[in-house]
């Protein structure tokens, strides 16, 4: 009972007392991955559009003008989130999965073969370490360490500056989840079906929870639980001390993107390779609402005041009512004949929308506005039209003859 008091009270002091400005410290910014932060006052939202050269899969990271991604094939790059200018960008010299944090002005990432730490200012490695296995993994940093899991099944924690290693547990499967830290306590989950609860103090189990398949998903906090979806398609709530089954909801088919929570409304939300993203109660799981794509959703909702926005496999980015589940607005950059699984999670700034895609484009989108680029497939798309007409015309000119 008091340890889950301790948890709420940190969390209320977490929320009260927010990271650094500029730093972005886990996937979907914080435990909650709500991936919001506010603009600067002299921002202006443009539209843009920004060819990262490869497919994407990685989700960005914000940190002061700047918005950083990586392609699938180990390109990362710093653009100018007003104008979609490139900064700069570094080969890191092998594909990565994983997405970027930021800290004190250094950015970590993994990739197929090592965890590295970059300073954003020189563009150059302050420190790396390899690893047997890729990781796909998003680190999570607390408290001047990083943590983050591998597919070797080691769960670490990195000293932030040095790139010591101050924690090393062996567990079992692929961690390809990403991790969050909560009141000393790590949270991750694992391809072998489990979710760990691991003392960052003691570098012990304090319990682990199996489910009925494997999980990609990560953790999410709110109200002294853990959200967490599975392969087995369901969404579970656990209680944070010891891991009991507060509430699970089956949602139909694999739950591999992660849970976005909103404790001030008590809604958790999650997609489902059921094509659907779906509005629960976090006190007791009740389905609130639940919003149809024709596409697995694997991408991680974020949240803007009464919105709520995520990507599907059909290629769409949908902007939801948070409350209703009612569509605003979406945005097809493939034009229909062109369309690319969007699986990146978004991230706003204030009223920008920042989205990746397969496609290997970053897409600026206004999100108060309801205002997107033109797609550069569309031209694409109006070529095969005027060519397919064309051709409709010569044939039916020639049959008449």
């Amino acid at each position: 009972m008091y340890k889950k008091l301790t948890i709420t009270i940190i969390a209320i002091l977490m929320l009260l007392n927010p990271i650094m400005a500029g730093d972005w410290t886990s996937f979907g910014h914080d435990y909650t991955h709500q991936g919001y932060v506010d603009d600067a006052s002299n921002f202006v939202t443009n539209l843009w559009i920004f060819n990262l050269g490869n497919s994407t899969h990685s989700s960005p990271a914000i940190s002061g003008d700047y918005i950083y991604v990586v392609s699938n094939s180990g390109q990362l790059y710093s653009i100018n989130m007003e104008n979609g200018e490139e900064n700069w960008h570094m080969d890191l010299g092998s594909n990565t999965n994983s997405s970027p944090v930021i800290y004190n002005e250094t950015l970590y990432i993994g990739s197929e073969d090592s965890f590295m730490a970059i300073d954003i200012n020189t563009h150059k490695k302050i420190w790396e370490y390899s690893t047997s296995s890729p990781i796909s993994s998003t680190p999570y940093i607390n408290d001047g360490v990083v943590y983050v899991g591998c597919n070797d099944g080691h769960f670490y924690g990195f000293n932030n500056e040095s790139g010591e290693v101050e924690l090393d547990v062996d567990l079992d499967g692929q961690l390809q989840s990403s991790p969050i830290v909560i009141n000393e306590t790590a949270y991750i989950a694992s391809t072998n079906s489990k979710v760990y609860a691991i003392n960052i103090n003691s570098e012990s189990v304090e319990w682990e929870y199996t489910t009925g398949d494997s999980i990609y998903s990560s953790p999410a906090y709110a109200d002294g639980r853990i959200f967490i979806g599975s392969n087995d398609g369901t969404l579970y709530a656990l209680d944070c001390e010891n891991g009991s089954v507060e509430w699970e909801v089956e949602l139909n088919d694999a739950v591999r993107g992660s849970p976005t929570t909103d404790e001030y409304n008590n809604n958790v939300y999650v997609g489902s390779n059921e094509g659907n993203l779906t509005c629960l109660d976090i006190r007791d799981g009740t389905i609130k609402w639940s919003y149809s794509t024709s596409g697995a959703v694997e991408s991680t909702p974020a949240i803007k005041d009464n919105l709520i926005v995520f990507g599907s496999d059909n290629g769409n980015v949908y902007v939801l009512n948070k409350y209703s589940g009612q569509l605003e607005f979406d945005y097809n950059p493939g034009t229909m004949l062109f369309n690319s699984p969007i699986t990146s999670s978004p991230v706003i700034y204030g009223n920008s929308l920042f989205v990746a895609g397969h496609d290997g484009y970053l897409y600026s989108i206004n999100i108060n506005k309801h205002e997107a680029p033109s797609p550069i497939f569309l031209y694409y798309a109006i070529a095969i039209l005027i060519i397919v007409s064309a051709a409709i015309v010569i044939a039916i000119r020639k049959l008449k003859r």
